[in-house]
């Protein structure tokens, strides 16, 4: 099997297109990660390698998530669309569904004379049980695929714990595994993009888009015992107020992305999943530095871009909540690292809010790449260049909230039209902007419930100014600002597109390859 991939390799590193002078991208992406992380000030975080890497290039302390849940935001990022312009607001979809013609952010590349590549997840997957396959991938947008499947999937879930017996993906459970790094997924994933670099180092007559898709800190946080739990003492882990102990004056629709089975956990079942969280993030961390150096010690790190993000960020107990699906800053806020060699000075932190959104443009505009002329967001190229740039100062973050039909309500309209239907729950969404200084968040445009957080005071978002009298004239000011940016989420013809109830495969006809 190895022999063929290394024919397929060396077939599409056939030189179409002259190498020299063009940026490669390595673009590394962690799944469920929050900013628990030692370049981005926690204190308890073991994460030299990301750590490393901060210094190396641009920190956005400011960046986030356009939707917090996989597979929109995932649907966003590699399009550079916001989720009301794919039309994906849930899981399992993807969006050839939708917009089968628009091209991804690796297809744009690939079309240009790049190598493709992507090894394990970046466009959604039900983890753990679509570890070691394509899951809702994107064909047109690679010429090489790899998804290997460790012990984490194929042997520990057996005897992994769960809050919810038997159920891993979607709720808190973990497993401190005997087995070393070479036998977990993400330290498969590190081997083969050691493997992958190898081989474009040997033969450089195309750059490449090297996309590479970490599974951890994704429940269930299965990693190997030594050295990472080690790392995190359980009784020095945090604890925060529960879901009934919250302060008063915050919207029930800021909490509906809480799950039962996770809202009354024992203390020491809590400070557990934490323990298990962060030494999920170290392992990870650790196979991230194994591909860095693989760059490093080939010879390309001048020659290429690396970008390190998560798909959303992440509760682990803040406000009460665990996992993601709100609109705090602990689900809406991501990592976002930045190395650009020749154009961003290294240890750079930028703290002007940006989006995942603005990723299509920025690498596109510093590969010479010409982007799909609908792509939303702005290039931060500006902004690598000088970190004191504003750009456009703040960033939107929406969910929806209440009942959504599968496929018929997964566009932002028929979602909300849904709702109407007799006996339909309704269904509304949460829009948050986030400016250099407040949060501000409407639920159904003000309908269900305002939120107003002061960061300069406030960073925990544990005081709700909306309803203050003396906050009148900001509220009034970031809701006017609000509306116009989310009217900027939409397609320019205002119409959102529908998602087809069908299976999406057939609609790759309708991809440019």
């Amino acid at each position: 099997m190895r022999s063929l991939l290394l024919l397929a390799l060396l077939a599409v590193c056939l030189p179409l297109s002259a190498a020299e002078g063009r940026r490669n991208v390595l673009f590394i992406i962690s799944d469920d990660l929050n900013n628990y992380l030692g370049c981005y000030g926690d204190p308890r975080a073991r994460t030299p390698n990301l750590d490393r890497l901060a210094g190396r290039g641009v920190r956005f302390d400011r960046a986030y998530c356009a939707y917090p849940l996989c597979g929109p935001s995932r649907n966003s990022l590699l399009t550079g669309l916001y989720p009301n312009s794919t039309g994906i607001h849930q899981n399992a979809l993807i969006f050839r569904q939708s917009i089968p013609a628009q091209l991804s952010l690796p297809q744009a590349f690939r079309l240009q004379g790049y190598f493709a590549a992507r090894l394990g997840k970046l466009y959604h997957y039900n983890v753990p049980n679509s570890v070691g396959t394509d899951g809702h991938d994107d064909p047109a947008s690679w010429e090489l695929e790899m998804n290997p499947a460790g012990v984490d999937r194929m042997e520990e879930l057996d005897v992994a714990f769960s809050v919810t017996p038997k159920q891993f993906g979607g709720t808190l459970s973990w497993h401190p595994s005997e087995k070393s790094d070479e036998h977990h997924t993400d330290g498969m994933l590190a081997r083969d993009a050691e493997w992958v670099l190898e081989r474009c180092a040997r033969d450089r007559s195309r750059p490449f888009f090297l996309a590479v898709g970490f599974f951890r800190p994704h429940t269930p946080y299965i990693s190997p015992k030594a050295p990472y739990w080690g790392q995190y003492d359980p009784d020095q882990m945090p604890l925060f107020p529960k879901v009934g102990e919250q302060p008063a004056g915050v919207p029930k629709a800021a909490f509906l992305g809480s799950k039962k089975d996770q809202e009354d956990l024992p203390d020491d079942v809590r400070r557990k999943a934490v323990q298990a969280y962060y030494a999920s993030i170290s392992f990870m961390d650790a196979q991230v530095g194994r591909v860095i150096s693989a760059l490093d010690r080939l010879g390309l790190a001048e020659s290429t871009v690396v970008v390190f993000t998560s798909d959303h960020g992440y509760h682990m107990g803040e406000h009460g909540l665990y996992q993601k699906m709100s609109l705090f800053e602990n689900a809406a806020r991501v990592p976002l690292l930045v190395v650009a060699p020749g154009v961003a000075g290294a240890g750079t932190v930028v703290r002007t809010p940006v989006s995942h959104v603005d990723l299509f443009r920025t690498l596109t505009e510093l590969a010479g790449i010409t982007p799909p002329a609908n792509v939303q967001g702005q290039s931060l190229v500006p902004i690598l260049k000088d970190p004191s740039a504003v750009g456009r100062g703040w960033a939107v973050t929406q969910v929806i909230r209440g009942g959504v039909g599968r496929v018929a309500a997964s566009t932002a309209a028929s979602q909300v039209t849904a709702s109407k239907k007799k006996n339909a729950p309704k269904s509304f969404f949460g829009y948050s902007l986030r400016t250099d200084r407040w949060r501000y968040t409407e639920w159904d445009e003000g309908r269900e419930g305002r939120e107003l957080y002061d960061h300069e005071s406030d960073p925990g978002e544990l005081i709700n100014l909306a309803d203050k009298s003396e906050h009148a004239r900001t509220v009034a000011a970031l809701s006017t600002q609000l509306k116009e940016a989310v009217k900027t989420t939409f397609p320019a013809d205002g119409k959102t597109p529908e998602v087809k109830e069908v299976l999406w495969s057939p609609l790759i006809k309708d991809a440019p390859r």
